[in-house]
């Protein structure tokens, strides 16, 4: 006998309202976006942190802030929904991280990186900073970072796309964090 499947209706997922998740408890997780540069990817971001609870997004240096139609594209509304700030760059960003008690970790392929399968995470508060898409992470954020996490990859290309990682990470966060 075979399973029959039925695709949901948007009335029966019982999502909350944007002022609901407001106030909804969150993920101890902000992510930094280090002047990415596509808005297709920062609306990609703000949509999966809507999804996971994560409790804000720093926009630094060139990242786009919404309002705005590209963002909104790939965000479907989420930007209104999750807290952001925007920070001219992206030291001043792990400045107001630091004075706050975040773990910061930098993710990009690097000496000493923790590979995501091997990453423990313990119930502090932390941030995750991706960096642009060419360049990825600037290399004086990393100095100032507490770690580094890097996703084992097997292919032939030597990275992957910025909200695909921040889709991979935010999940791997929330699974530890929030369902332990």
């Amino acid at each position: 006998m075979q399973n029959k499947l039925r695709k949901l209706k948007i009335t029966e997922l019982n999502r909350i309202s944007q002022e609901d998740f407001k106030n909804a408890p969150k993920i101890p997780l902000i992510i930094v976006l280090d002047n990415v540069r596509s808005l297709h990817n920062v609306g990609s971001v703000f949509r999966t942190c809507d999804a996971f609870l994560v409790e804000e997004v720093y926009l630094c240096g060139i990242t786009a802030v919404p309002p705005h139609a590209e963002i909104h594209k790939t965000a479907l509304g989420a930007e209104y929904a999750v807290e952001w700030k925007y920070f001219s760059n992206t030291l001043e960003a792990v400045q107001e991280l630091k004075q706050k008690t975040y773990h910061i970790a930098a993710i990009e392929q690097a000496e000493n990186s923790i590979s995501l399968d091997k990453l423990q995470l313990k119930n502090e508060r932390y941030a995750l900073i991706l960096g642009n898409e060419v360049k990825g992470v600037d290399s004086q954020v990393m100095e100032l970072c507490d770690s580094c996490i890097e996703i084992p990859q097997f292919g032939t290309k030597h990275s992957l796309n910025v909200s695909v990682v921040a889709g991979i990470l935010i999940w791997e966060v929330f699974k530890q964090l929030r369902l332990s």
